[in-house]
């Protein structure tokens, strides 16, 4: 039996299943990260009667060892930050929904707009909508990826790393956050090698540094222009096939094999109401983070600004709830 939706309360209290056709609220967000939830602290302010819902609470931060970009904290687990955001929220006159919203229908109500957000058997009406939907991750989509996940293909150091103990892994990726996979696995594997279809890897400074320093003692050797093309083994991965030999060969031998090439926006909810997205499928926003839609408004990852972080996402989340709380008052909803 699926385990039955519940709405958490500022004041714990369950919440009436029979009435939640009859609730409207000012806004819905979609998406409980850190960015829907720093929206949501400041919809509890600005005294919006406001829905966050979201399947990950936390957001996939949760899933990043260290973040150390954050003003305020010098150094703290993505998992940490997201509580602190979360704690924050429940300060408020809040309700949280841990659920998968199906979809978005769009109605019109007194000449005005009307959003009607349906999870699993319910409705709930809104005035606003707030899109902090985020990213999902991007998948090779070579022969055996598929087959060997979680039997040594992984896509998160943080929850699989201690699995490769004494083992030799590989991670696919450039960026700062496959370099960042590959130092947080260096304190379980023996060896991690960092396969990069680019001329080089690009990680923030102070990555590639503590990266240069374990290239030099060994633990991680950077495989640059090139590409996996299938992983191999039996019941777990043996080894990887490249398009270009490495020291002669075209097969790499790995125990595990972590894959960070990037994310893709979840944006399907958005285009069905029509609002606009961009060739990579993010949802365009102005600098009041607007879409083309009137009463939608989105954040974060999911939009199609070039710099990606969490304080942005939030700041963008912040934007869209003072905007969205202008709208409500505009329209005397």
């Amino acid at each position: 039996m699926a385990k039955k939706e519940e709405i958490v309360f500022k004041s714990r209290q369950k919440y009436d299943y029979k009435a939640d056709e009859k609730i409207f609220y000012d806004t819905i967000i979609i998406g409980a990260g850190v960015v829907g939830l720093a929206a949501g602290m400041y919809a509890g302010r600005l005294g919006l009667k406001t829905l966050i819902i979201g399947e990950l609470k936390g957001g996939t931060i949760t899933l990043t060892n260290g973040v150390e970009n954050y003003p305020g904290f010098v150094s703290l687990s993505g998992q940490k930050l997201a509580e602190l955001m979360e704690n924050h929220v429940k300060d408020y006159d809040i309700d949280l929904l841990n659920a998968k919203v199906e979809s978005i229908e769009k109605k019109d109500e007194n000449n005005s707009p009307l959003y009607i957000v349906k999870t699993a058997g319910k409705k709930f009406k809104t005035k606003t909508i707030i899109f902090a939907t985020g990213t999902k991750i991007k998948r090779l989509g070579v022969k055996g990826e598929k087959e060997f996940e979680n039997k040594g293909v992984s896509y998160c150091a943080l929850c699989d790393g201690p699995l490769f103990k004494n083992k030799i892994v590989g991670v696919v990726g450039g960026s700062d956050s496959a370099v960042k996979e590959a130092l947080l696995l260096t304190e379980y594997a023996k060896k991690v090698f960092i396969i990069y279809r680019g001329e080089q890897i690009h990680p923030e400074q102070i990555n590639l540094a503590r990266a240069e320093e374990k290239i030099k003692w060994g633990k991680i050797e950077v495989i640059n222009h090139t590409n996996v093309l299938e992983i191999k083994g039996a019941k777990f991965i043996k080894s990887v096939v490249l398009d270009k030999a490495y020291k002669g060969k075209r097969e790499l031998l790995l125990e595990g094999l972590f894959v960070e090439i990037g994310h893709l926006p979840l944006s399907e909810l958005a285009v069905p109401i029509s609002v606009r997205t961009n060739e990579k499928g993010e949802i365009v926003i102005n600098r009041n983070s607007e879409t083309n839609i009137e009463g939608i408004f989105a954040a974060g990852d999911v939009v199609d600004t070039e710099f990606k972080q969490a304080i942005t996402g939030v700041g963008e989340g912040v934007t869209a709830v003072y905007h969205a709380y202008k709208f409500v008052r505009k329209s005397g909803l």
